[in-house]
C-alpha cells in the first residue's frame, strides 16, 4: 500500500466562516483527512502553516519547500500532497517544481469553496491529489497541480477564474491528464530542466518586483522598486512585449546598474516576440531586458528570486531551460 504525506498550509480548503462572515483558514491536516475519507492509501498528515494563500510570503514558500524535501527523502514515503490556497498556488507549485529533485510526485491541491460550505470541493480535490501522489504513473513528473479532476504541470499554469470550481488553465496548452476515482491517466510528460539547489534564508528577502505596463506608464514604479531593494524587475509588458520610451530609458540605466530586468507580457496567451521598435520589444531587449517568452510574469518573478538568492547568474543562457 502506498504511503502519502499530507502537508497542510491553510487556504480555502482549510477555511471556515469567521464571526464576521469572511472565511478564515482554520482546519488542521487531521480534519481535512477526516472529511476526505481516504481508503487504500496509508496517510500521514502534518501541519506546516495555516494561512490564506493571499498572505503567503517567500519565507512561507521556502518552509513549504523544505518540508516537502524532508518528506520525500524518507524511503517509506511514495508521494507528498500540499494543501494550499488557490490565490498563489501557481507561484508555490512552480517554485516546488523548480526545486524538485526526486522521482516521487509532489501534488498541490486546494478548494474554491470553504470547508463548511455544504457543496465544498475540498474533499474531492484532496482525494484526487492523494490518488495522483500514490500512483506510480506520476513518478518523474515533478510537481503537479490537481484540481477538479485535472492534472496540471506548474509552468504556465494560471488561476484565471476567481470563484469558478475549475479555476486553473495551462496557457499555451492543456492539462497533463486527469484523475477519475482511482484511475490516473497522464497523456503528456513535461520537459523538465535540472532542478535548482535547495533554498536558504537568502530567498526570504530577495526582492523581485513586477511592473505592469499601461498607457502613460512611466518609470516611477520601477525606480521605486529598485530603491526599495529589488534585485530584479519583471516588466509585464503590453502585447508581444512592448513598452514605451520612458520604460526603455529606464531599462538601459537599470541594467547598467546591475538590476536584472525581465520582459514578460500581461497578455494571457502567447510569447514575448521582438516585433516592434520605437519603445517596443526589439528596443527593450536590445537595452538589456531578458526575454521571458511564454513564462507568465508572476512565475518569472519566482524564477528570478530563486536564481538570485542562490547566487546564480541570470542571463539568456541560465534562463533558456525555463522559458
Amino acid at each position: 500500500m502506498a504511503r502519502v504525506v499530507i502537508l497542510a498550509t491553510g487556504g480555502t480548503i482549510a477555511s471556515v466562516s469567521g464571526p464576521e462572515g469572511g472565511a478564515v483558514a482554520h482546519s488542521k491536516a487531521s480534519e481535512l483527512l477526516r472529511a476526505a475519507a481516504i481508503k487504500d492509501v496509508e496517510i500521514e498528515g502534518k501541519d506546516v502553516l495555516n494561512v490564506g494563500s493571499y498572505l503567503m510570503s517567500q519565507r512561507h514558500m521556502r518552509l513549504i519547500a523544505e518540508a516537502v524535501a524532508d518528506e520525500l527523502s524518507r524511503d517509506e514515503v511514495d508521494g507528498v500532497v500540499v494543501t494550499h490556497g488557490t490565490d498563489t498556488m501557481e507561484e508555490t507549485s512552480y517554485l516546488l517544481d523548480l526545486l524538485h529533485a526526486s522521482e516521487k510526485p509532489v501534488v498541490l491541491t486546494g478548494a474554491q469553496k470553504a470547508s463548511d460550505e455544504p457543496d465544498t470541493d475540498g474533499p474531492r480535490n484532496l482525494r484526487d491529489a492523494i490518488t495522483v501522489a500514490a500512483s506510480p504513473h506520476a513518478r518523474g513528473y515533478g510537481a503537479l497541480l490537481v484540481f477538479a479532476g485535472k492534472v496540471f504541470g506548474p509552468p504556465r499554469t494560471r488561476k484565471i477564474f476567481t470563484i469558478a470550481p475549475e479555476p486553473f488553465v495551462t496557457l499555451g496548452g492543456g492539462p497533463l491528464g486527469r484523475v477519475t476515482g482511482h484511475e490516473v491517466v497522464l497523456n503528456v510528460h513535461p520537459r523538465r530542466p535540472e532542478p535548482l539547489p535547495a533554498l536558504d534564508e537568502r530567498f526570504d528577502t530577495t526582492r523581485v518586483d513586477v511592473v505592469v505596463a499601461y498607457p502613460d506608464v512611466d518609470a516611477t514604479l520601477a525606480e521605486a522598486a529598485v530603491a526599495a531593494g529589488a534585485q530584479g524587475v519583471v516588466i509585464a509588458a503590453l502585447g508581444s512585449g512592448n513598452g514605451n520610451h520612458a520604460l526603455l530609458d529606464w531599462v538601459g540605466k537599470a541594467v547598467e546598474r546591475g538590476v536584472i530586468v525581465g520582459l514578460s507580457t500581461r497578455v494571457p496567451e502567447g510569447p514575448v516576440a521582438p516585433l516592434y521598435g520605437n519603445g517596443g520589444a526589439v528596443d527593450l531587449i536590445a537595452s538589456g531586458a531578458l526575454n521571458l517568452k511564454s513564462l507568465p510574469p508572476f512565475q518569472s518573478r519566482m524564477l528570478f528570486a530563486a536564481l538570485l538568492s542562490s547566487g546564480r547568474s541570470v542571463d539568456e543562457d541560465s534562463l533558456a531551460p525555463y522559458v
